[in-house]
């Protein structure tokens, strides 16, 4: 009997956190017992995603796209950062040596691909018009004097 007399007791603060651990559980249980909502409307509004993404997938006919156009979709990528060593947009000196090579070669090259460059940049469904209205775009933005050819209706 002597031995639970002499047992050291548990210091005041621990009794206090033991205490207000179970209250916490015991809280904690009594919020996972609530009956399941049954308006099933409210429930679905509570999940919604925070975010919604809708595309618009705009159809273009074959053959009708400008030049810029083909340079936003498909040529940017590349010519818009230099990428794989290919001449930036707009930098004169990079497209003067391909300038002087002539409009038709350098619409040969994009058709047929260069270099590190797929045929018609990588944009299978371009016809050979729209790839020459990109050329005339994309080097008449480093100082040819190309004429883009015209878009028909």
């Amino acid at each position: 009997m002597s031995d639970l007399r002499d047992r050291p007791q548990p210091h005041p603060r621990a009794r206090r956190l033991a205490l207000a651990a179970a209250a916490l559980a015991a809280v904690t249980l009594a919020a996972c017992s609530r009956p399941a909502d049954t308006d099933g409307e409210a429930r679905a509004s509570r999940i919604q995603p925070v975010a919604k993404i809708s595309l618009k997938v705009q159809k273009v006919a074959p053959g009708s796209r400008t030049g810029e156009q083909v340079y936003q979709g498909t040529c940017a990528g590349c010519h818009g950062a230099g990428a794989l060593g290919s001449p930036k947009t707009g930098d004169a000196a990079a497209w003067g040596p391909r300038i002087a090579q002539g409009f038709d070669t350098l619409t040969k090259h994009a058709i047929e691909g260069i270099r590190q460059m797929p045929p018609r940049g990588g944009g299978a469904d371009l016809t050979d018009t729209e790839v020459r209205r990109a050329v005339a775009y994309l080097a008449n933005s480093g100082g040819a004097k190309f004429a883009e050819p015209p878009v028909t209706k």
